[in-house]
């Protein structure tokens, strides 16, 4: 295993501490993402994104995403994997697809820098108009709190 490839040997599987500080996200302005990257994230497309597990293995789930234009933003639910994988180490990947054209992606590598359940329950409605159509069907239930996060690019490419 490359050493790019080899988790922190500081951190051990199964250790909720945060992660070290050069594994932290960077302090600064994020700069605009390109036009096409923008109307990729605010198109009704399928989105995978992959966390780390304690154990350094990939966690992948698919989900709703969308933009403010600096960052990823992806709408969650406290207590799913995703969430405890980054808030112990706030790497991230995202690939997204276009829905007309699955040829055309984009993947983005970066950092969550903000995890907040400000706003959530009303961007989850805004992302189901989006995917659904309509309202959001709160599949787990309304006692569920919703949590938005912010990723950071570091590094974005695209295909097709």
């Amino acid at each position: 295993m490359s050493p790019a490839h080899r988790p922190d040997p500081r951190q051990r599987p199964g250790d909720d501490r945060p992660p070290p500080e050069d594994a932290r996200p960077p302090a600064g302005d994020t700069p605009p993402l390109p036009d096409d990257v923008v109307a990729l994230l605010r198109g009704p497309n399928p989105c995978f994104v992959a966390t780390v597990m304690p154990d350094g293995s990939p966690q992948t789930t698919e989900t709703w995403v969308d933009t403010d234009g600096r960052h990823v933003v992806i709408n969650t639910v406290e207590g799913f994997q995703k969430v405890r994988n980054l808030r112990r180490d706030p790497r991230v990947s995202v690939a997204v697809a276009d829905v007309t054209r699955p040829s055309r992606y984009v993947a983005v590598r970066g950092r969550v820098v903000d995890i907040t359940p400000e706003g959530a329950s009303e961007h989850i409605e805004s992302l189901a108009r989006r995917y659904l159509g309509g309202p959001y069907p709160w599949f787990g239930g309304r006692d569920q709190v919703r949590l938005i996060l912010r990723i950071a690019p570091t590094a974005v490419h695209r295909q097709g």
